[in-house]
């Protein structure tokens, strides 16, 4: 995708996401902010944030664990290497919350390589959303789990693990895709 059919489907996917009733009346959301080949999330984060909603995007921590920040603005954001041949990370700058953070959130968006028709999630592999989820789970939260995707990203099945857990919905910029 060029960067213009990014932000259009950045654009596209933000409108999608508010049409949810879960994201349209949540207080706090967990979110994050899109790098590489994901879908563009910034659009989101904004809309949300005008909107009244307190933002928490991840932090990661050298475990591989997430600590969760307020979203202050794209300005606020700080660039984060993870070293050669890796991406880079855009966190929020000052002070975090901590791990359990999270368990305030209404809503949780989740980044994910696909989902499959029964709402699993493929993910990039190291494991920090599954933390999340768990920490979720052992709290008794329960959150609104939606992962954003491009449209081809919908798939019949991915590989799944016995801790794998679903998600509510997925949001592609065509549609809104509920799962159980």
């Amino acid at each position: 995708m060029t960067d213009d059919e990014r932000r259009a489907a950045g654009r596209a996917l933000a409108a999608r996401a508010l049409e949810l009733p879960e994201v349209a009346r949540a207080r706090t959301v967990a979110a994050y902010v899109s790098v590489g080949s994901e879908p563009e999330t910034r659009a989101l984060l904004d809309a949300l944030r005008g909107r009244g909603v307190r933002v928490l995007l991840p932090v990661l921590r050298e475990d591989d664990d997430l600590d969760w920040g307020d979203y202050r603005g794209a300005d606020a954001l700080v660039a984060r290497p993870l070293g050669a041949g890796r991406m880079t990370l855009l966190e929020p700058g000052g002070a975090t919350g901590g791990v359990e953070a999270v368990l305030a959130a209404d809503v949780v968006l989740l980044p994910g390589l696909a989902v499959d028709r029964g709402g699993l999630r493929l993910g990039r592999g190291g494991g920090s959303y599954d933390r999340v989820l768990a920490r979720l789970d052992a709290a008794g939260a329960a959150p609104a789990l939606v992962v954003l995707l491009h449209d081809t990203e919908l798939r019949d099945t991915v590989p799944a693990e016995s801790h794998d857990r679903p998600v509510t919905a997925a949001v592609t910029p065509s549609g809104l895709h509920r799962f159980g």
